[in-house]
């Protein structure tokens, strides 16, 4: 398994958000996965240690993968 930290970057607030993939899976296919979501729905939920958070895919203004984990 694979541990994915993104980070949603907003005009006033920054969320990160914690994907587990499986092993066999590269950054470039989350990112896709990632792109897609927001192409596909207005609105996508987040839940990390925070909360559970409804995002408006048109108030984010960048997504970036800050670091990747292999977990064993």
């Amino acid at each position: 398994m694979k541990e994915y930290t993104l980070c949603y970057t907003f005009d006033n607030e920054i969320i990160i958000e914690k994907l587990f993939k499986e092993s066999n899976v590269k950054k470039e296919d989350v990112e896709q996965e990632v792109v897609e979501k927001m192409n596909q729905n207005k609105y996508f939920i987040v839940k990390n240690d925070q909360g559970t958070f409804k995002i408006d895919s048109s108030l984010v203004r960048f997504v970036r993968i800050i670091d990747v984990k292999i977990l064993v």
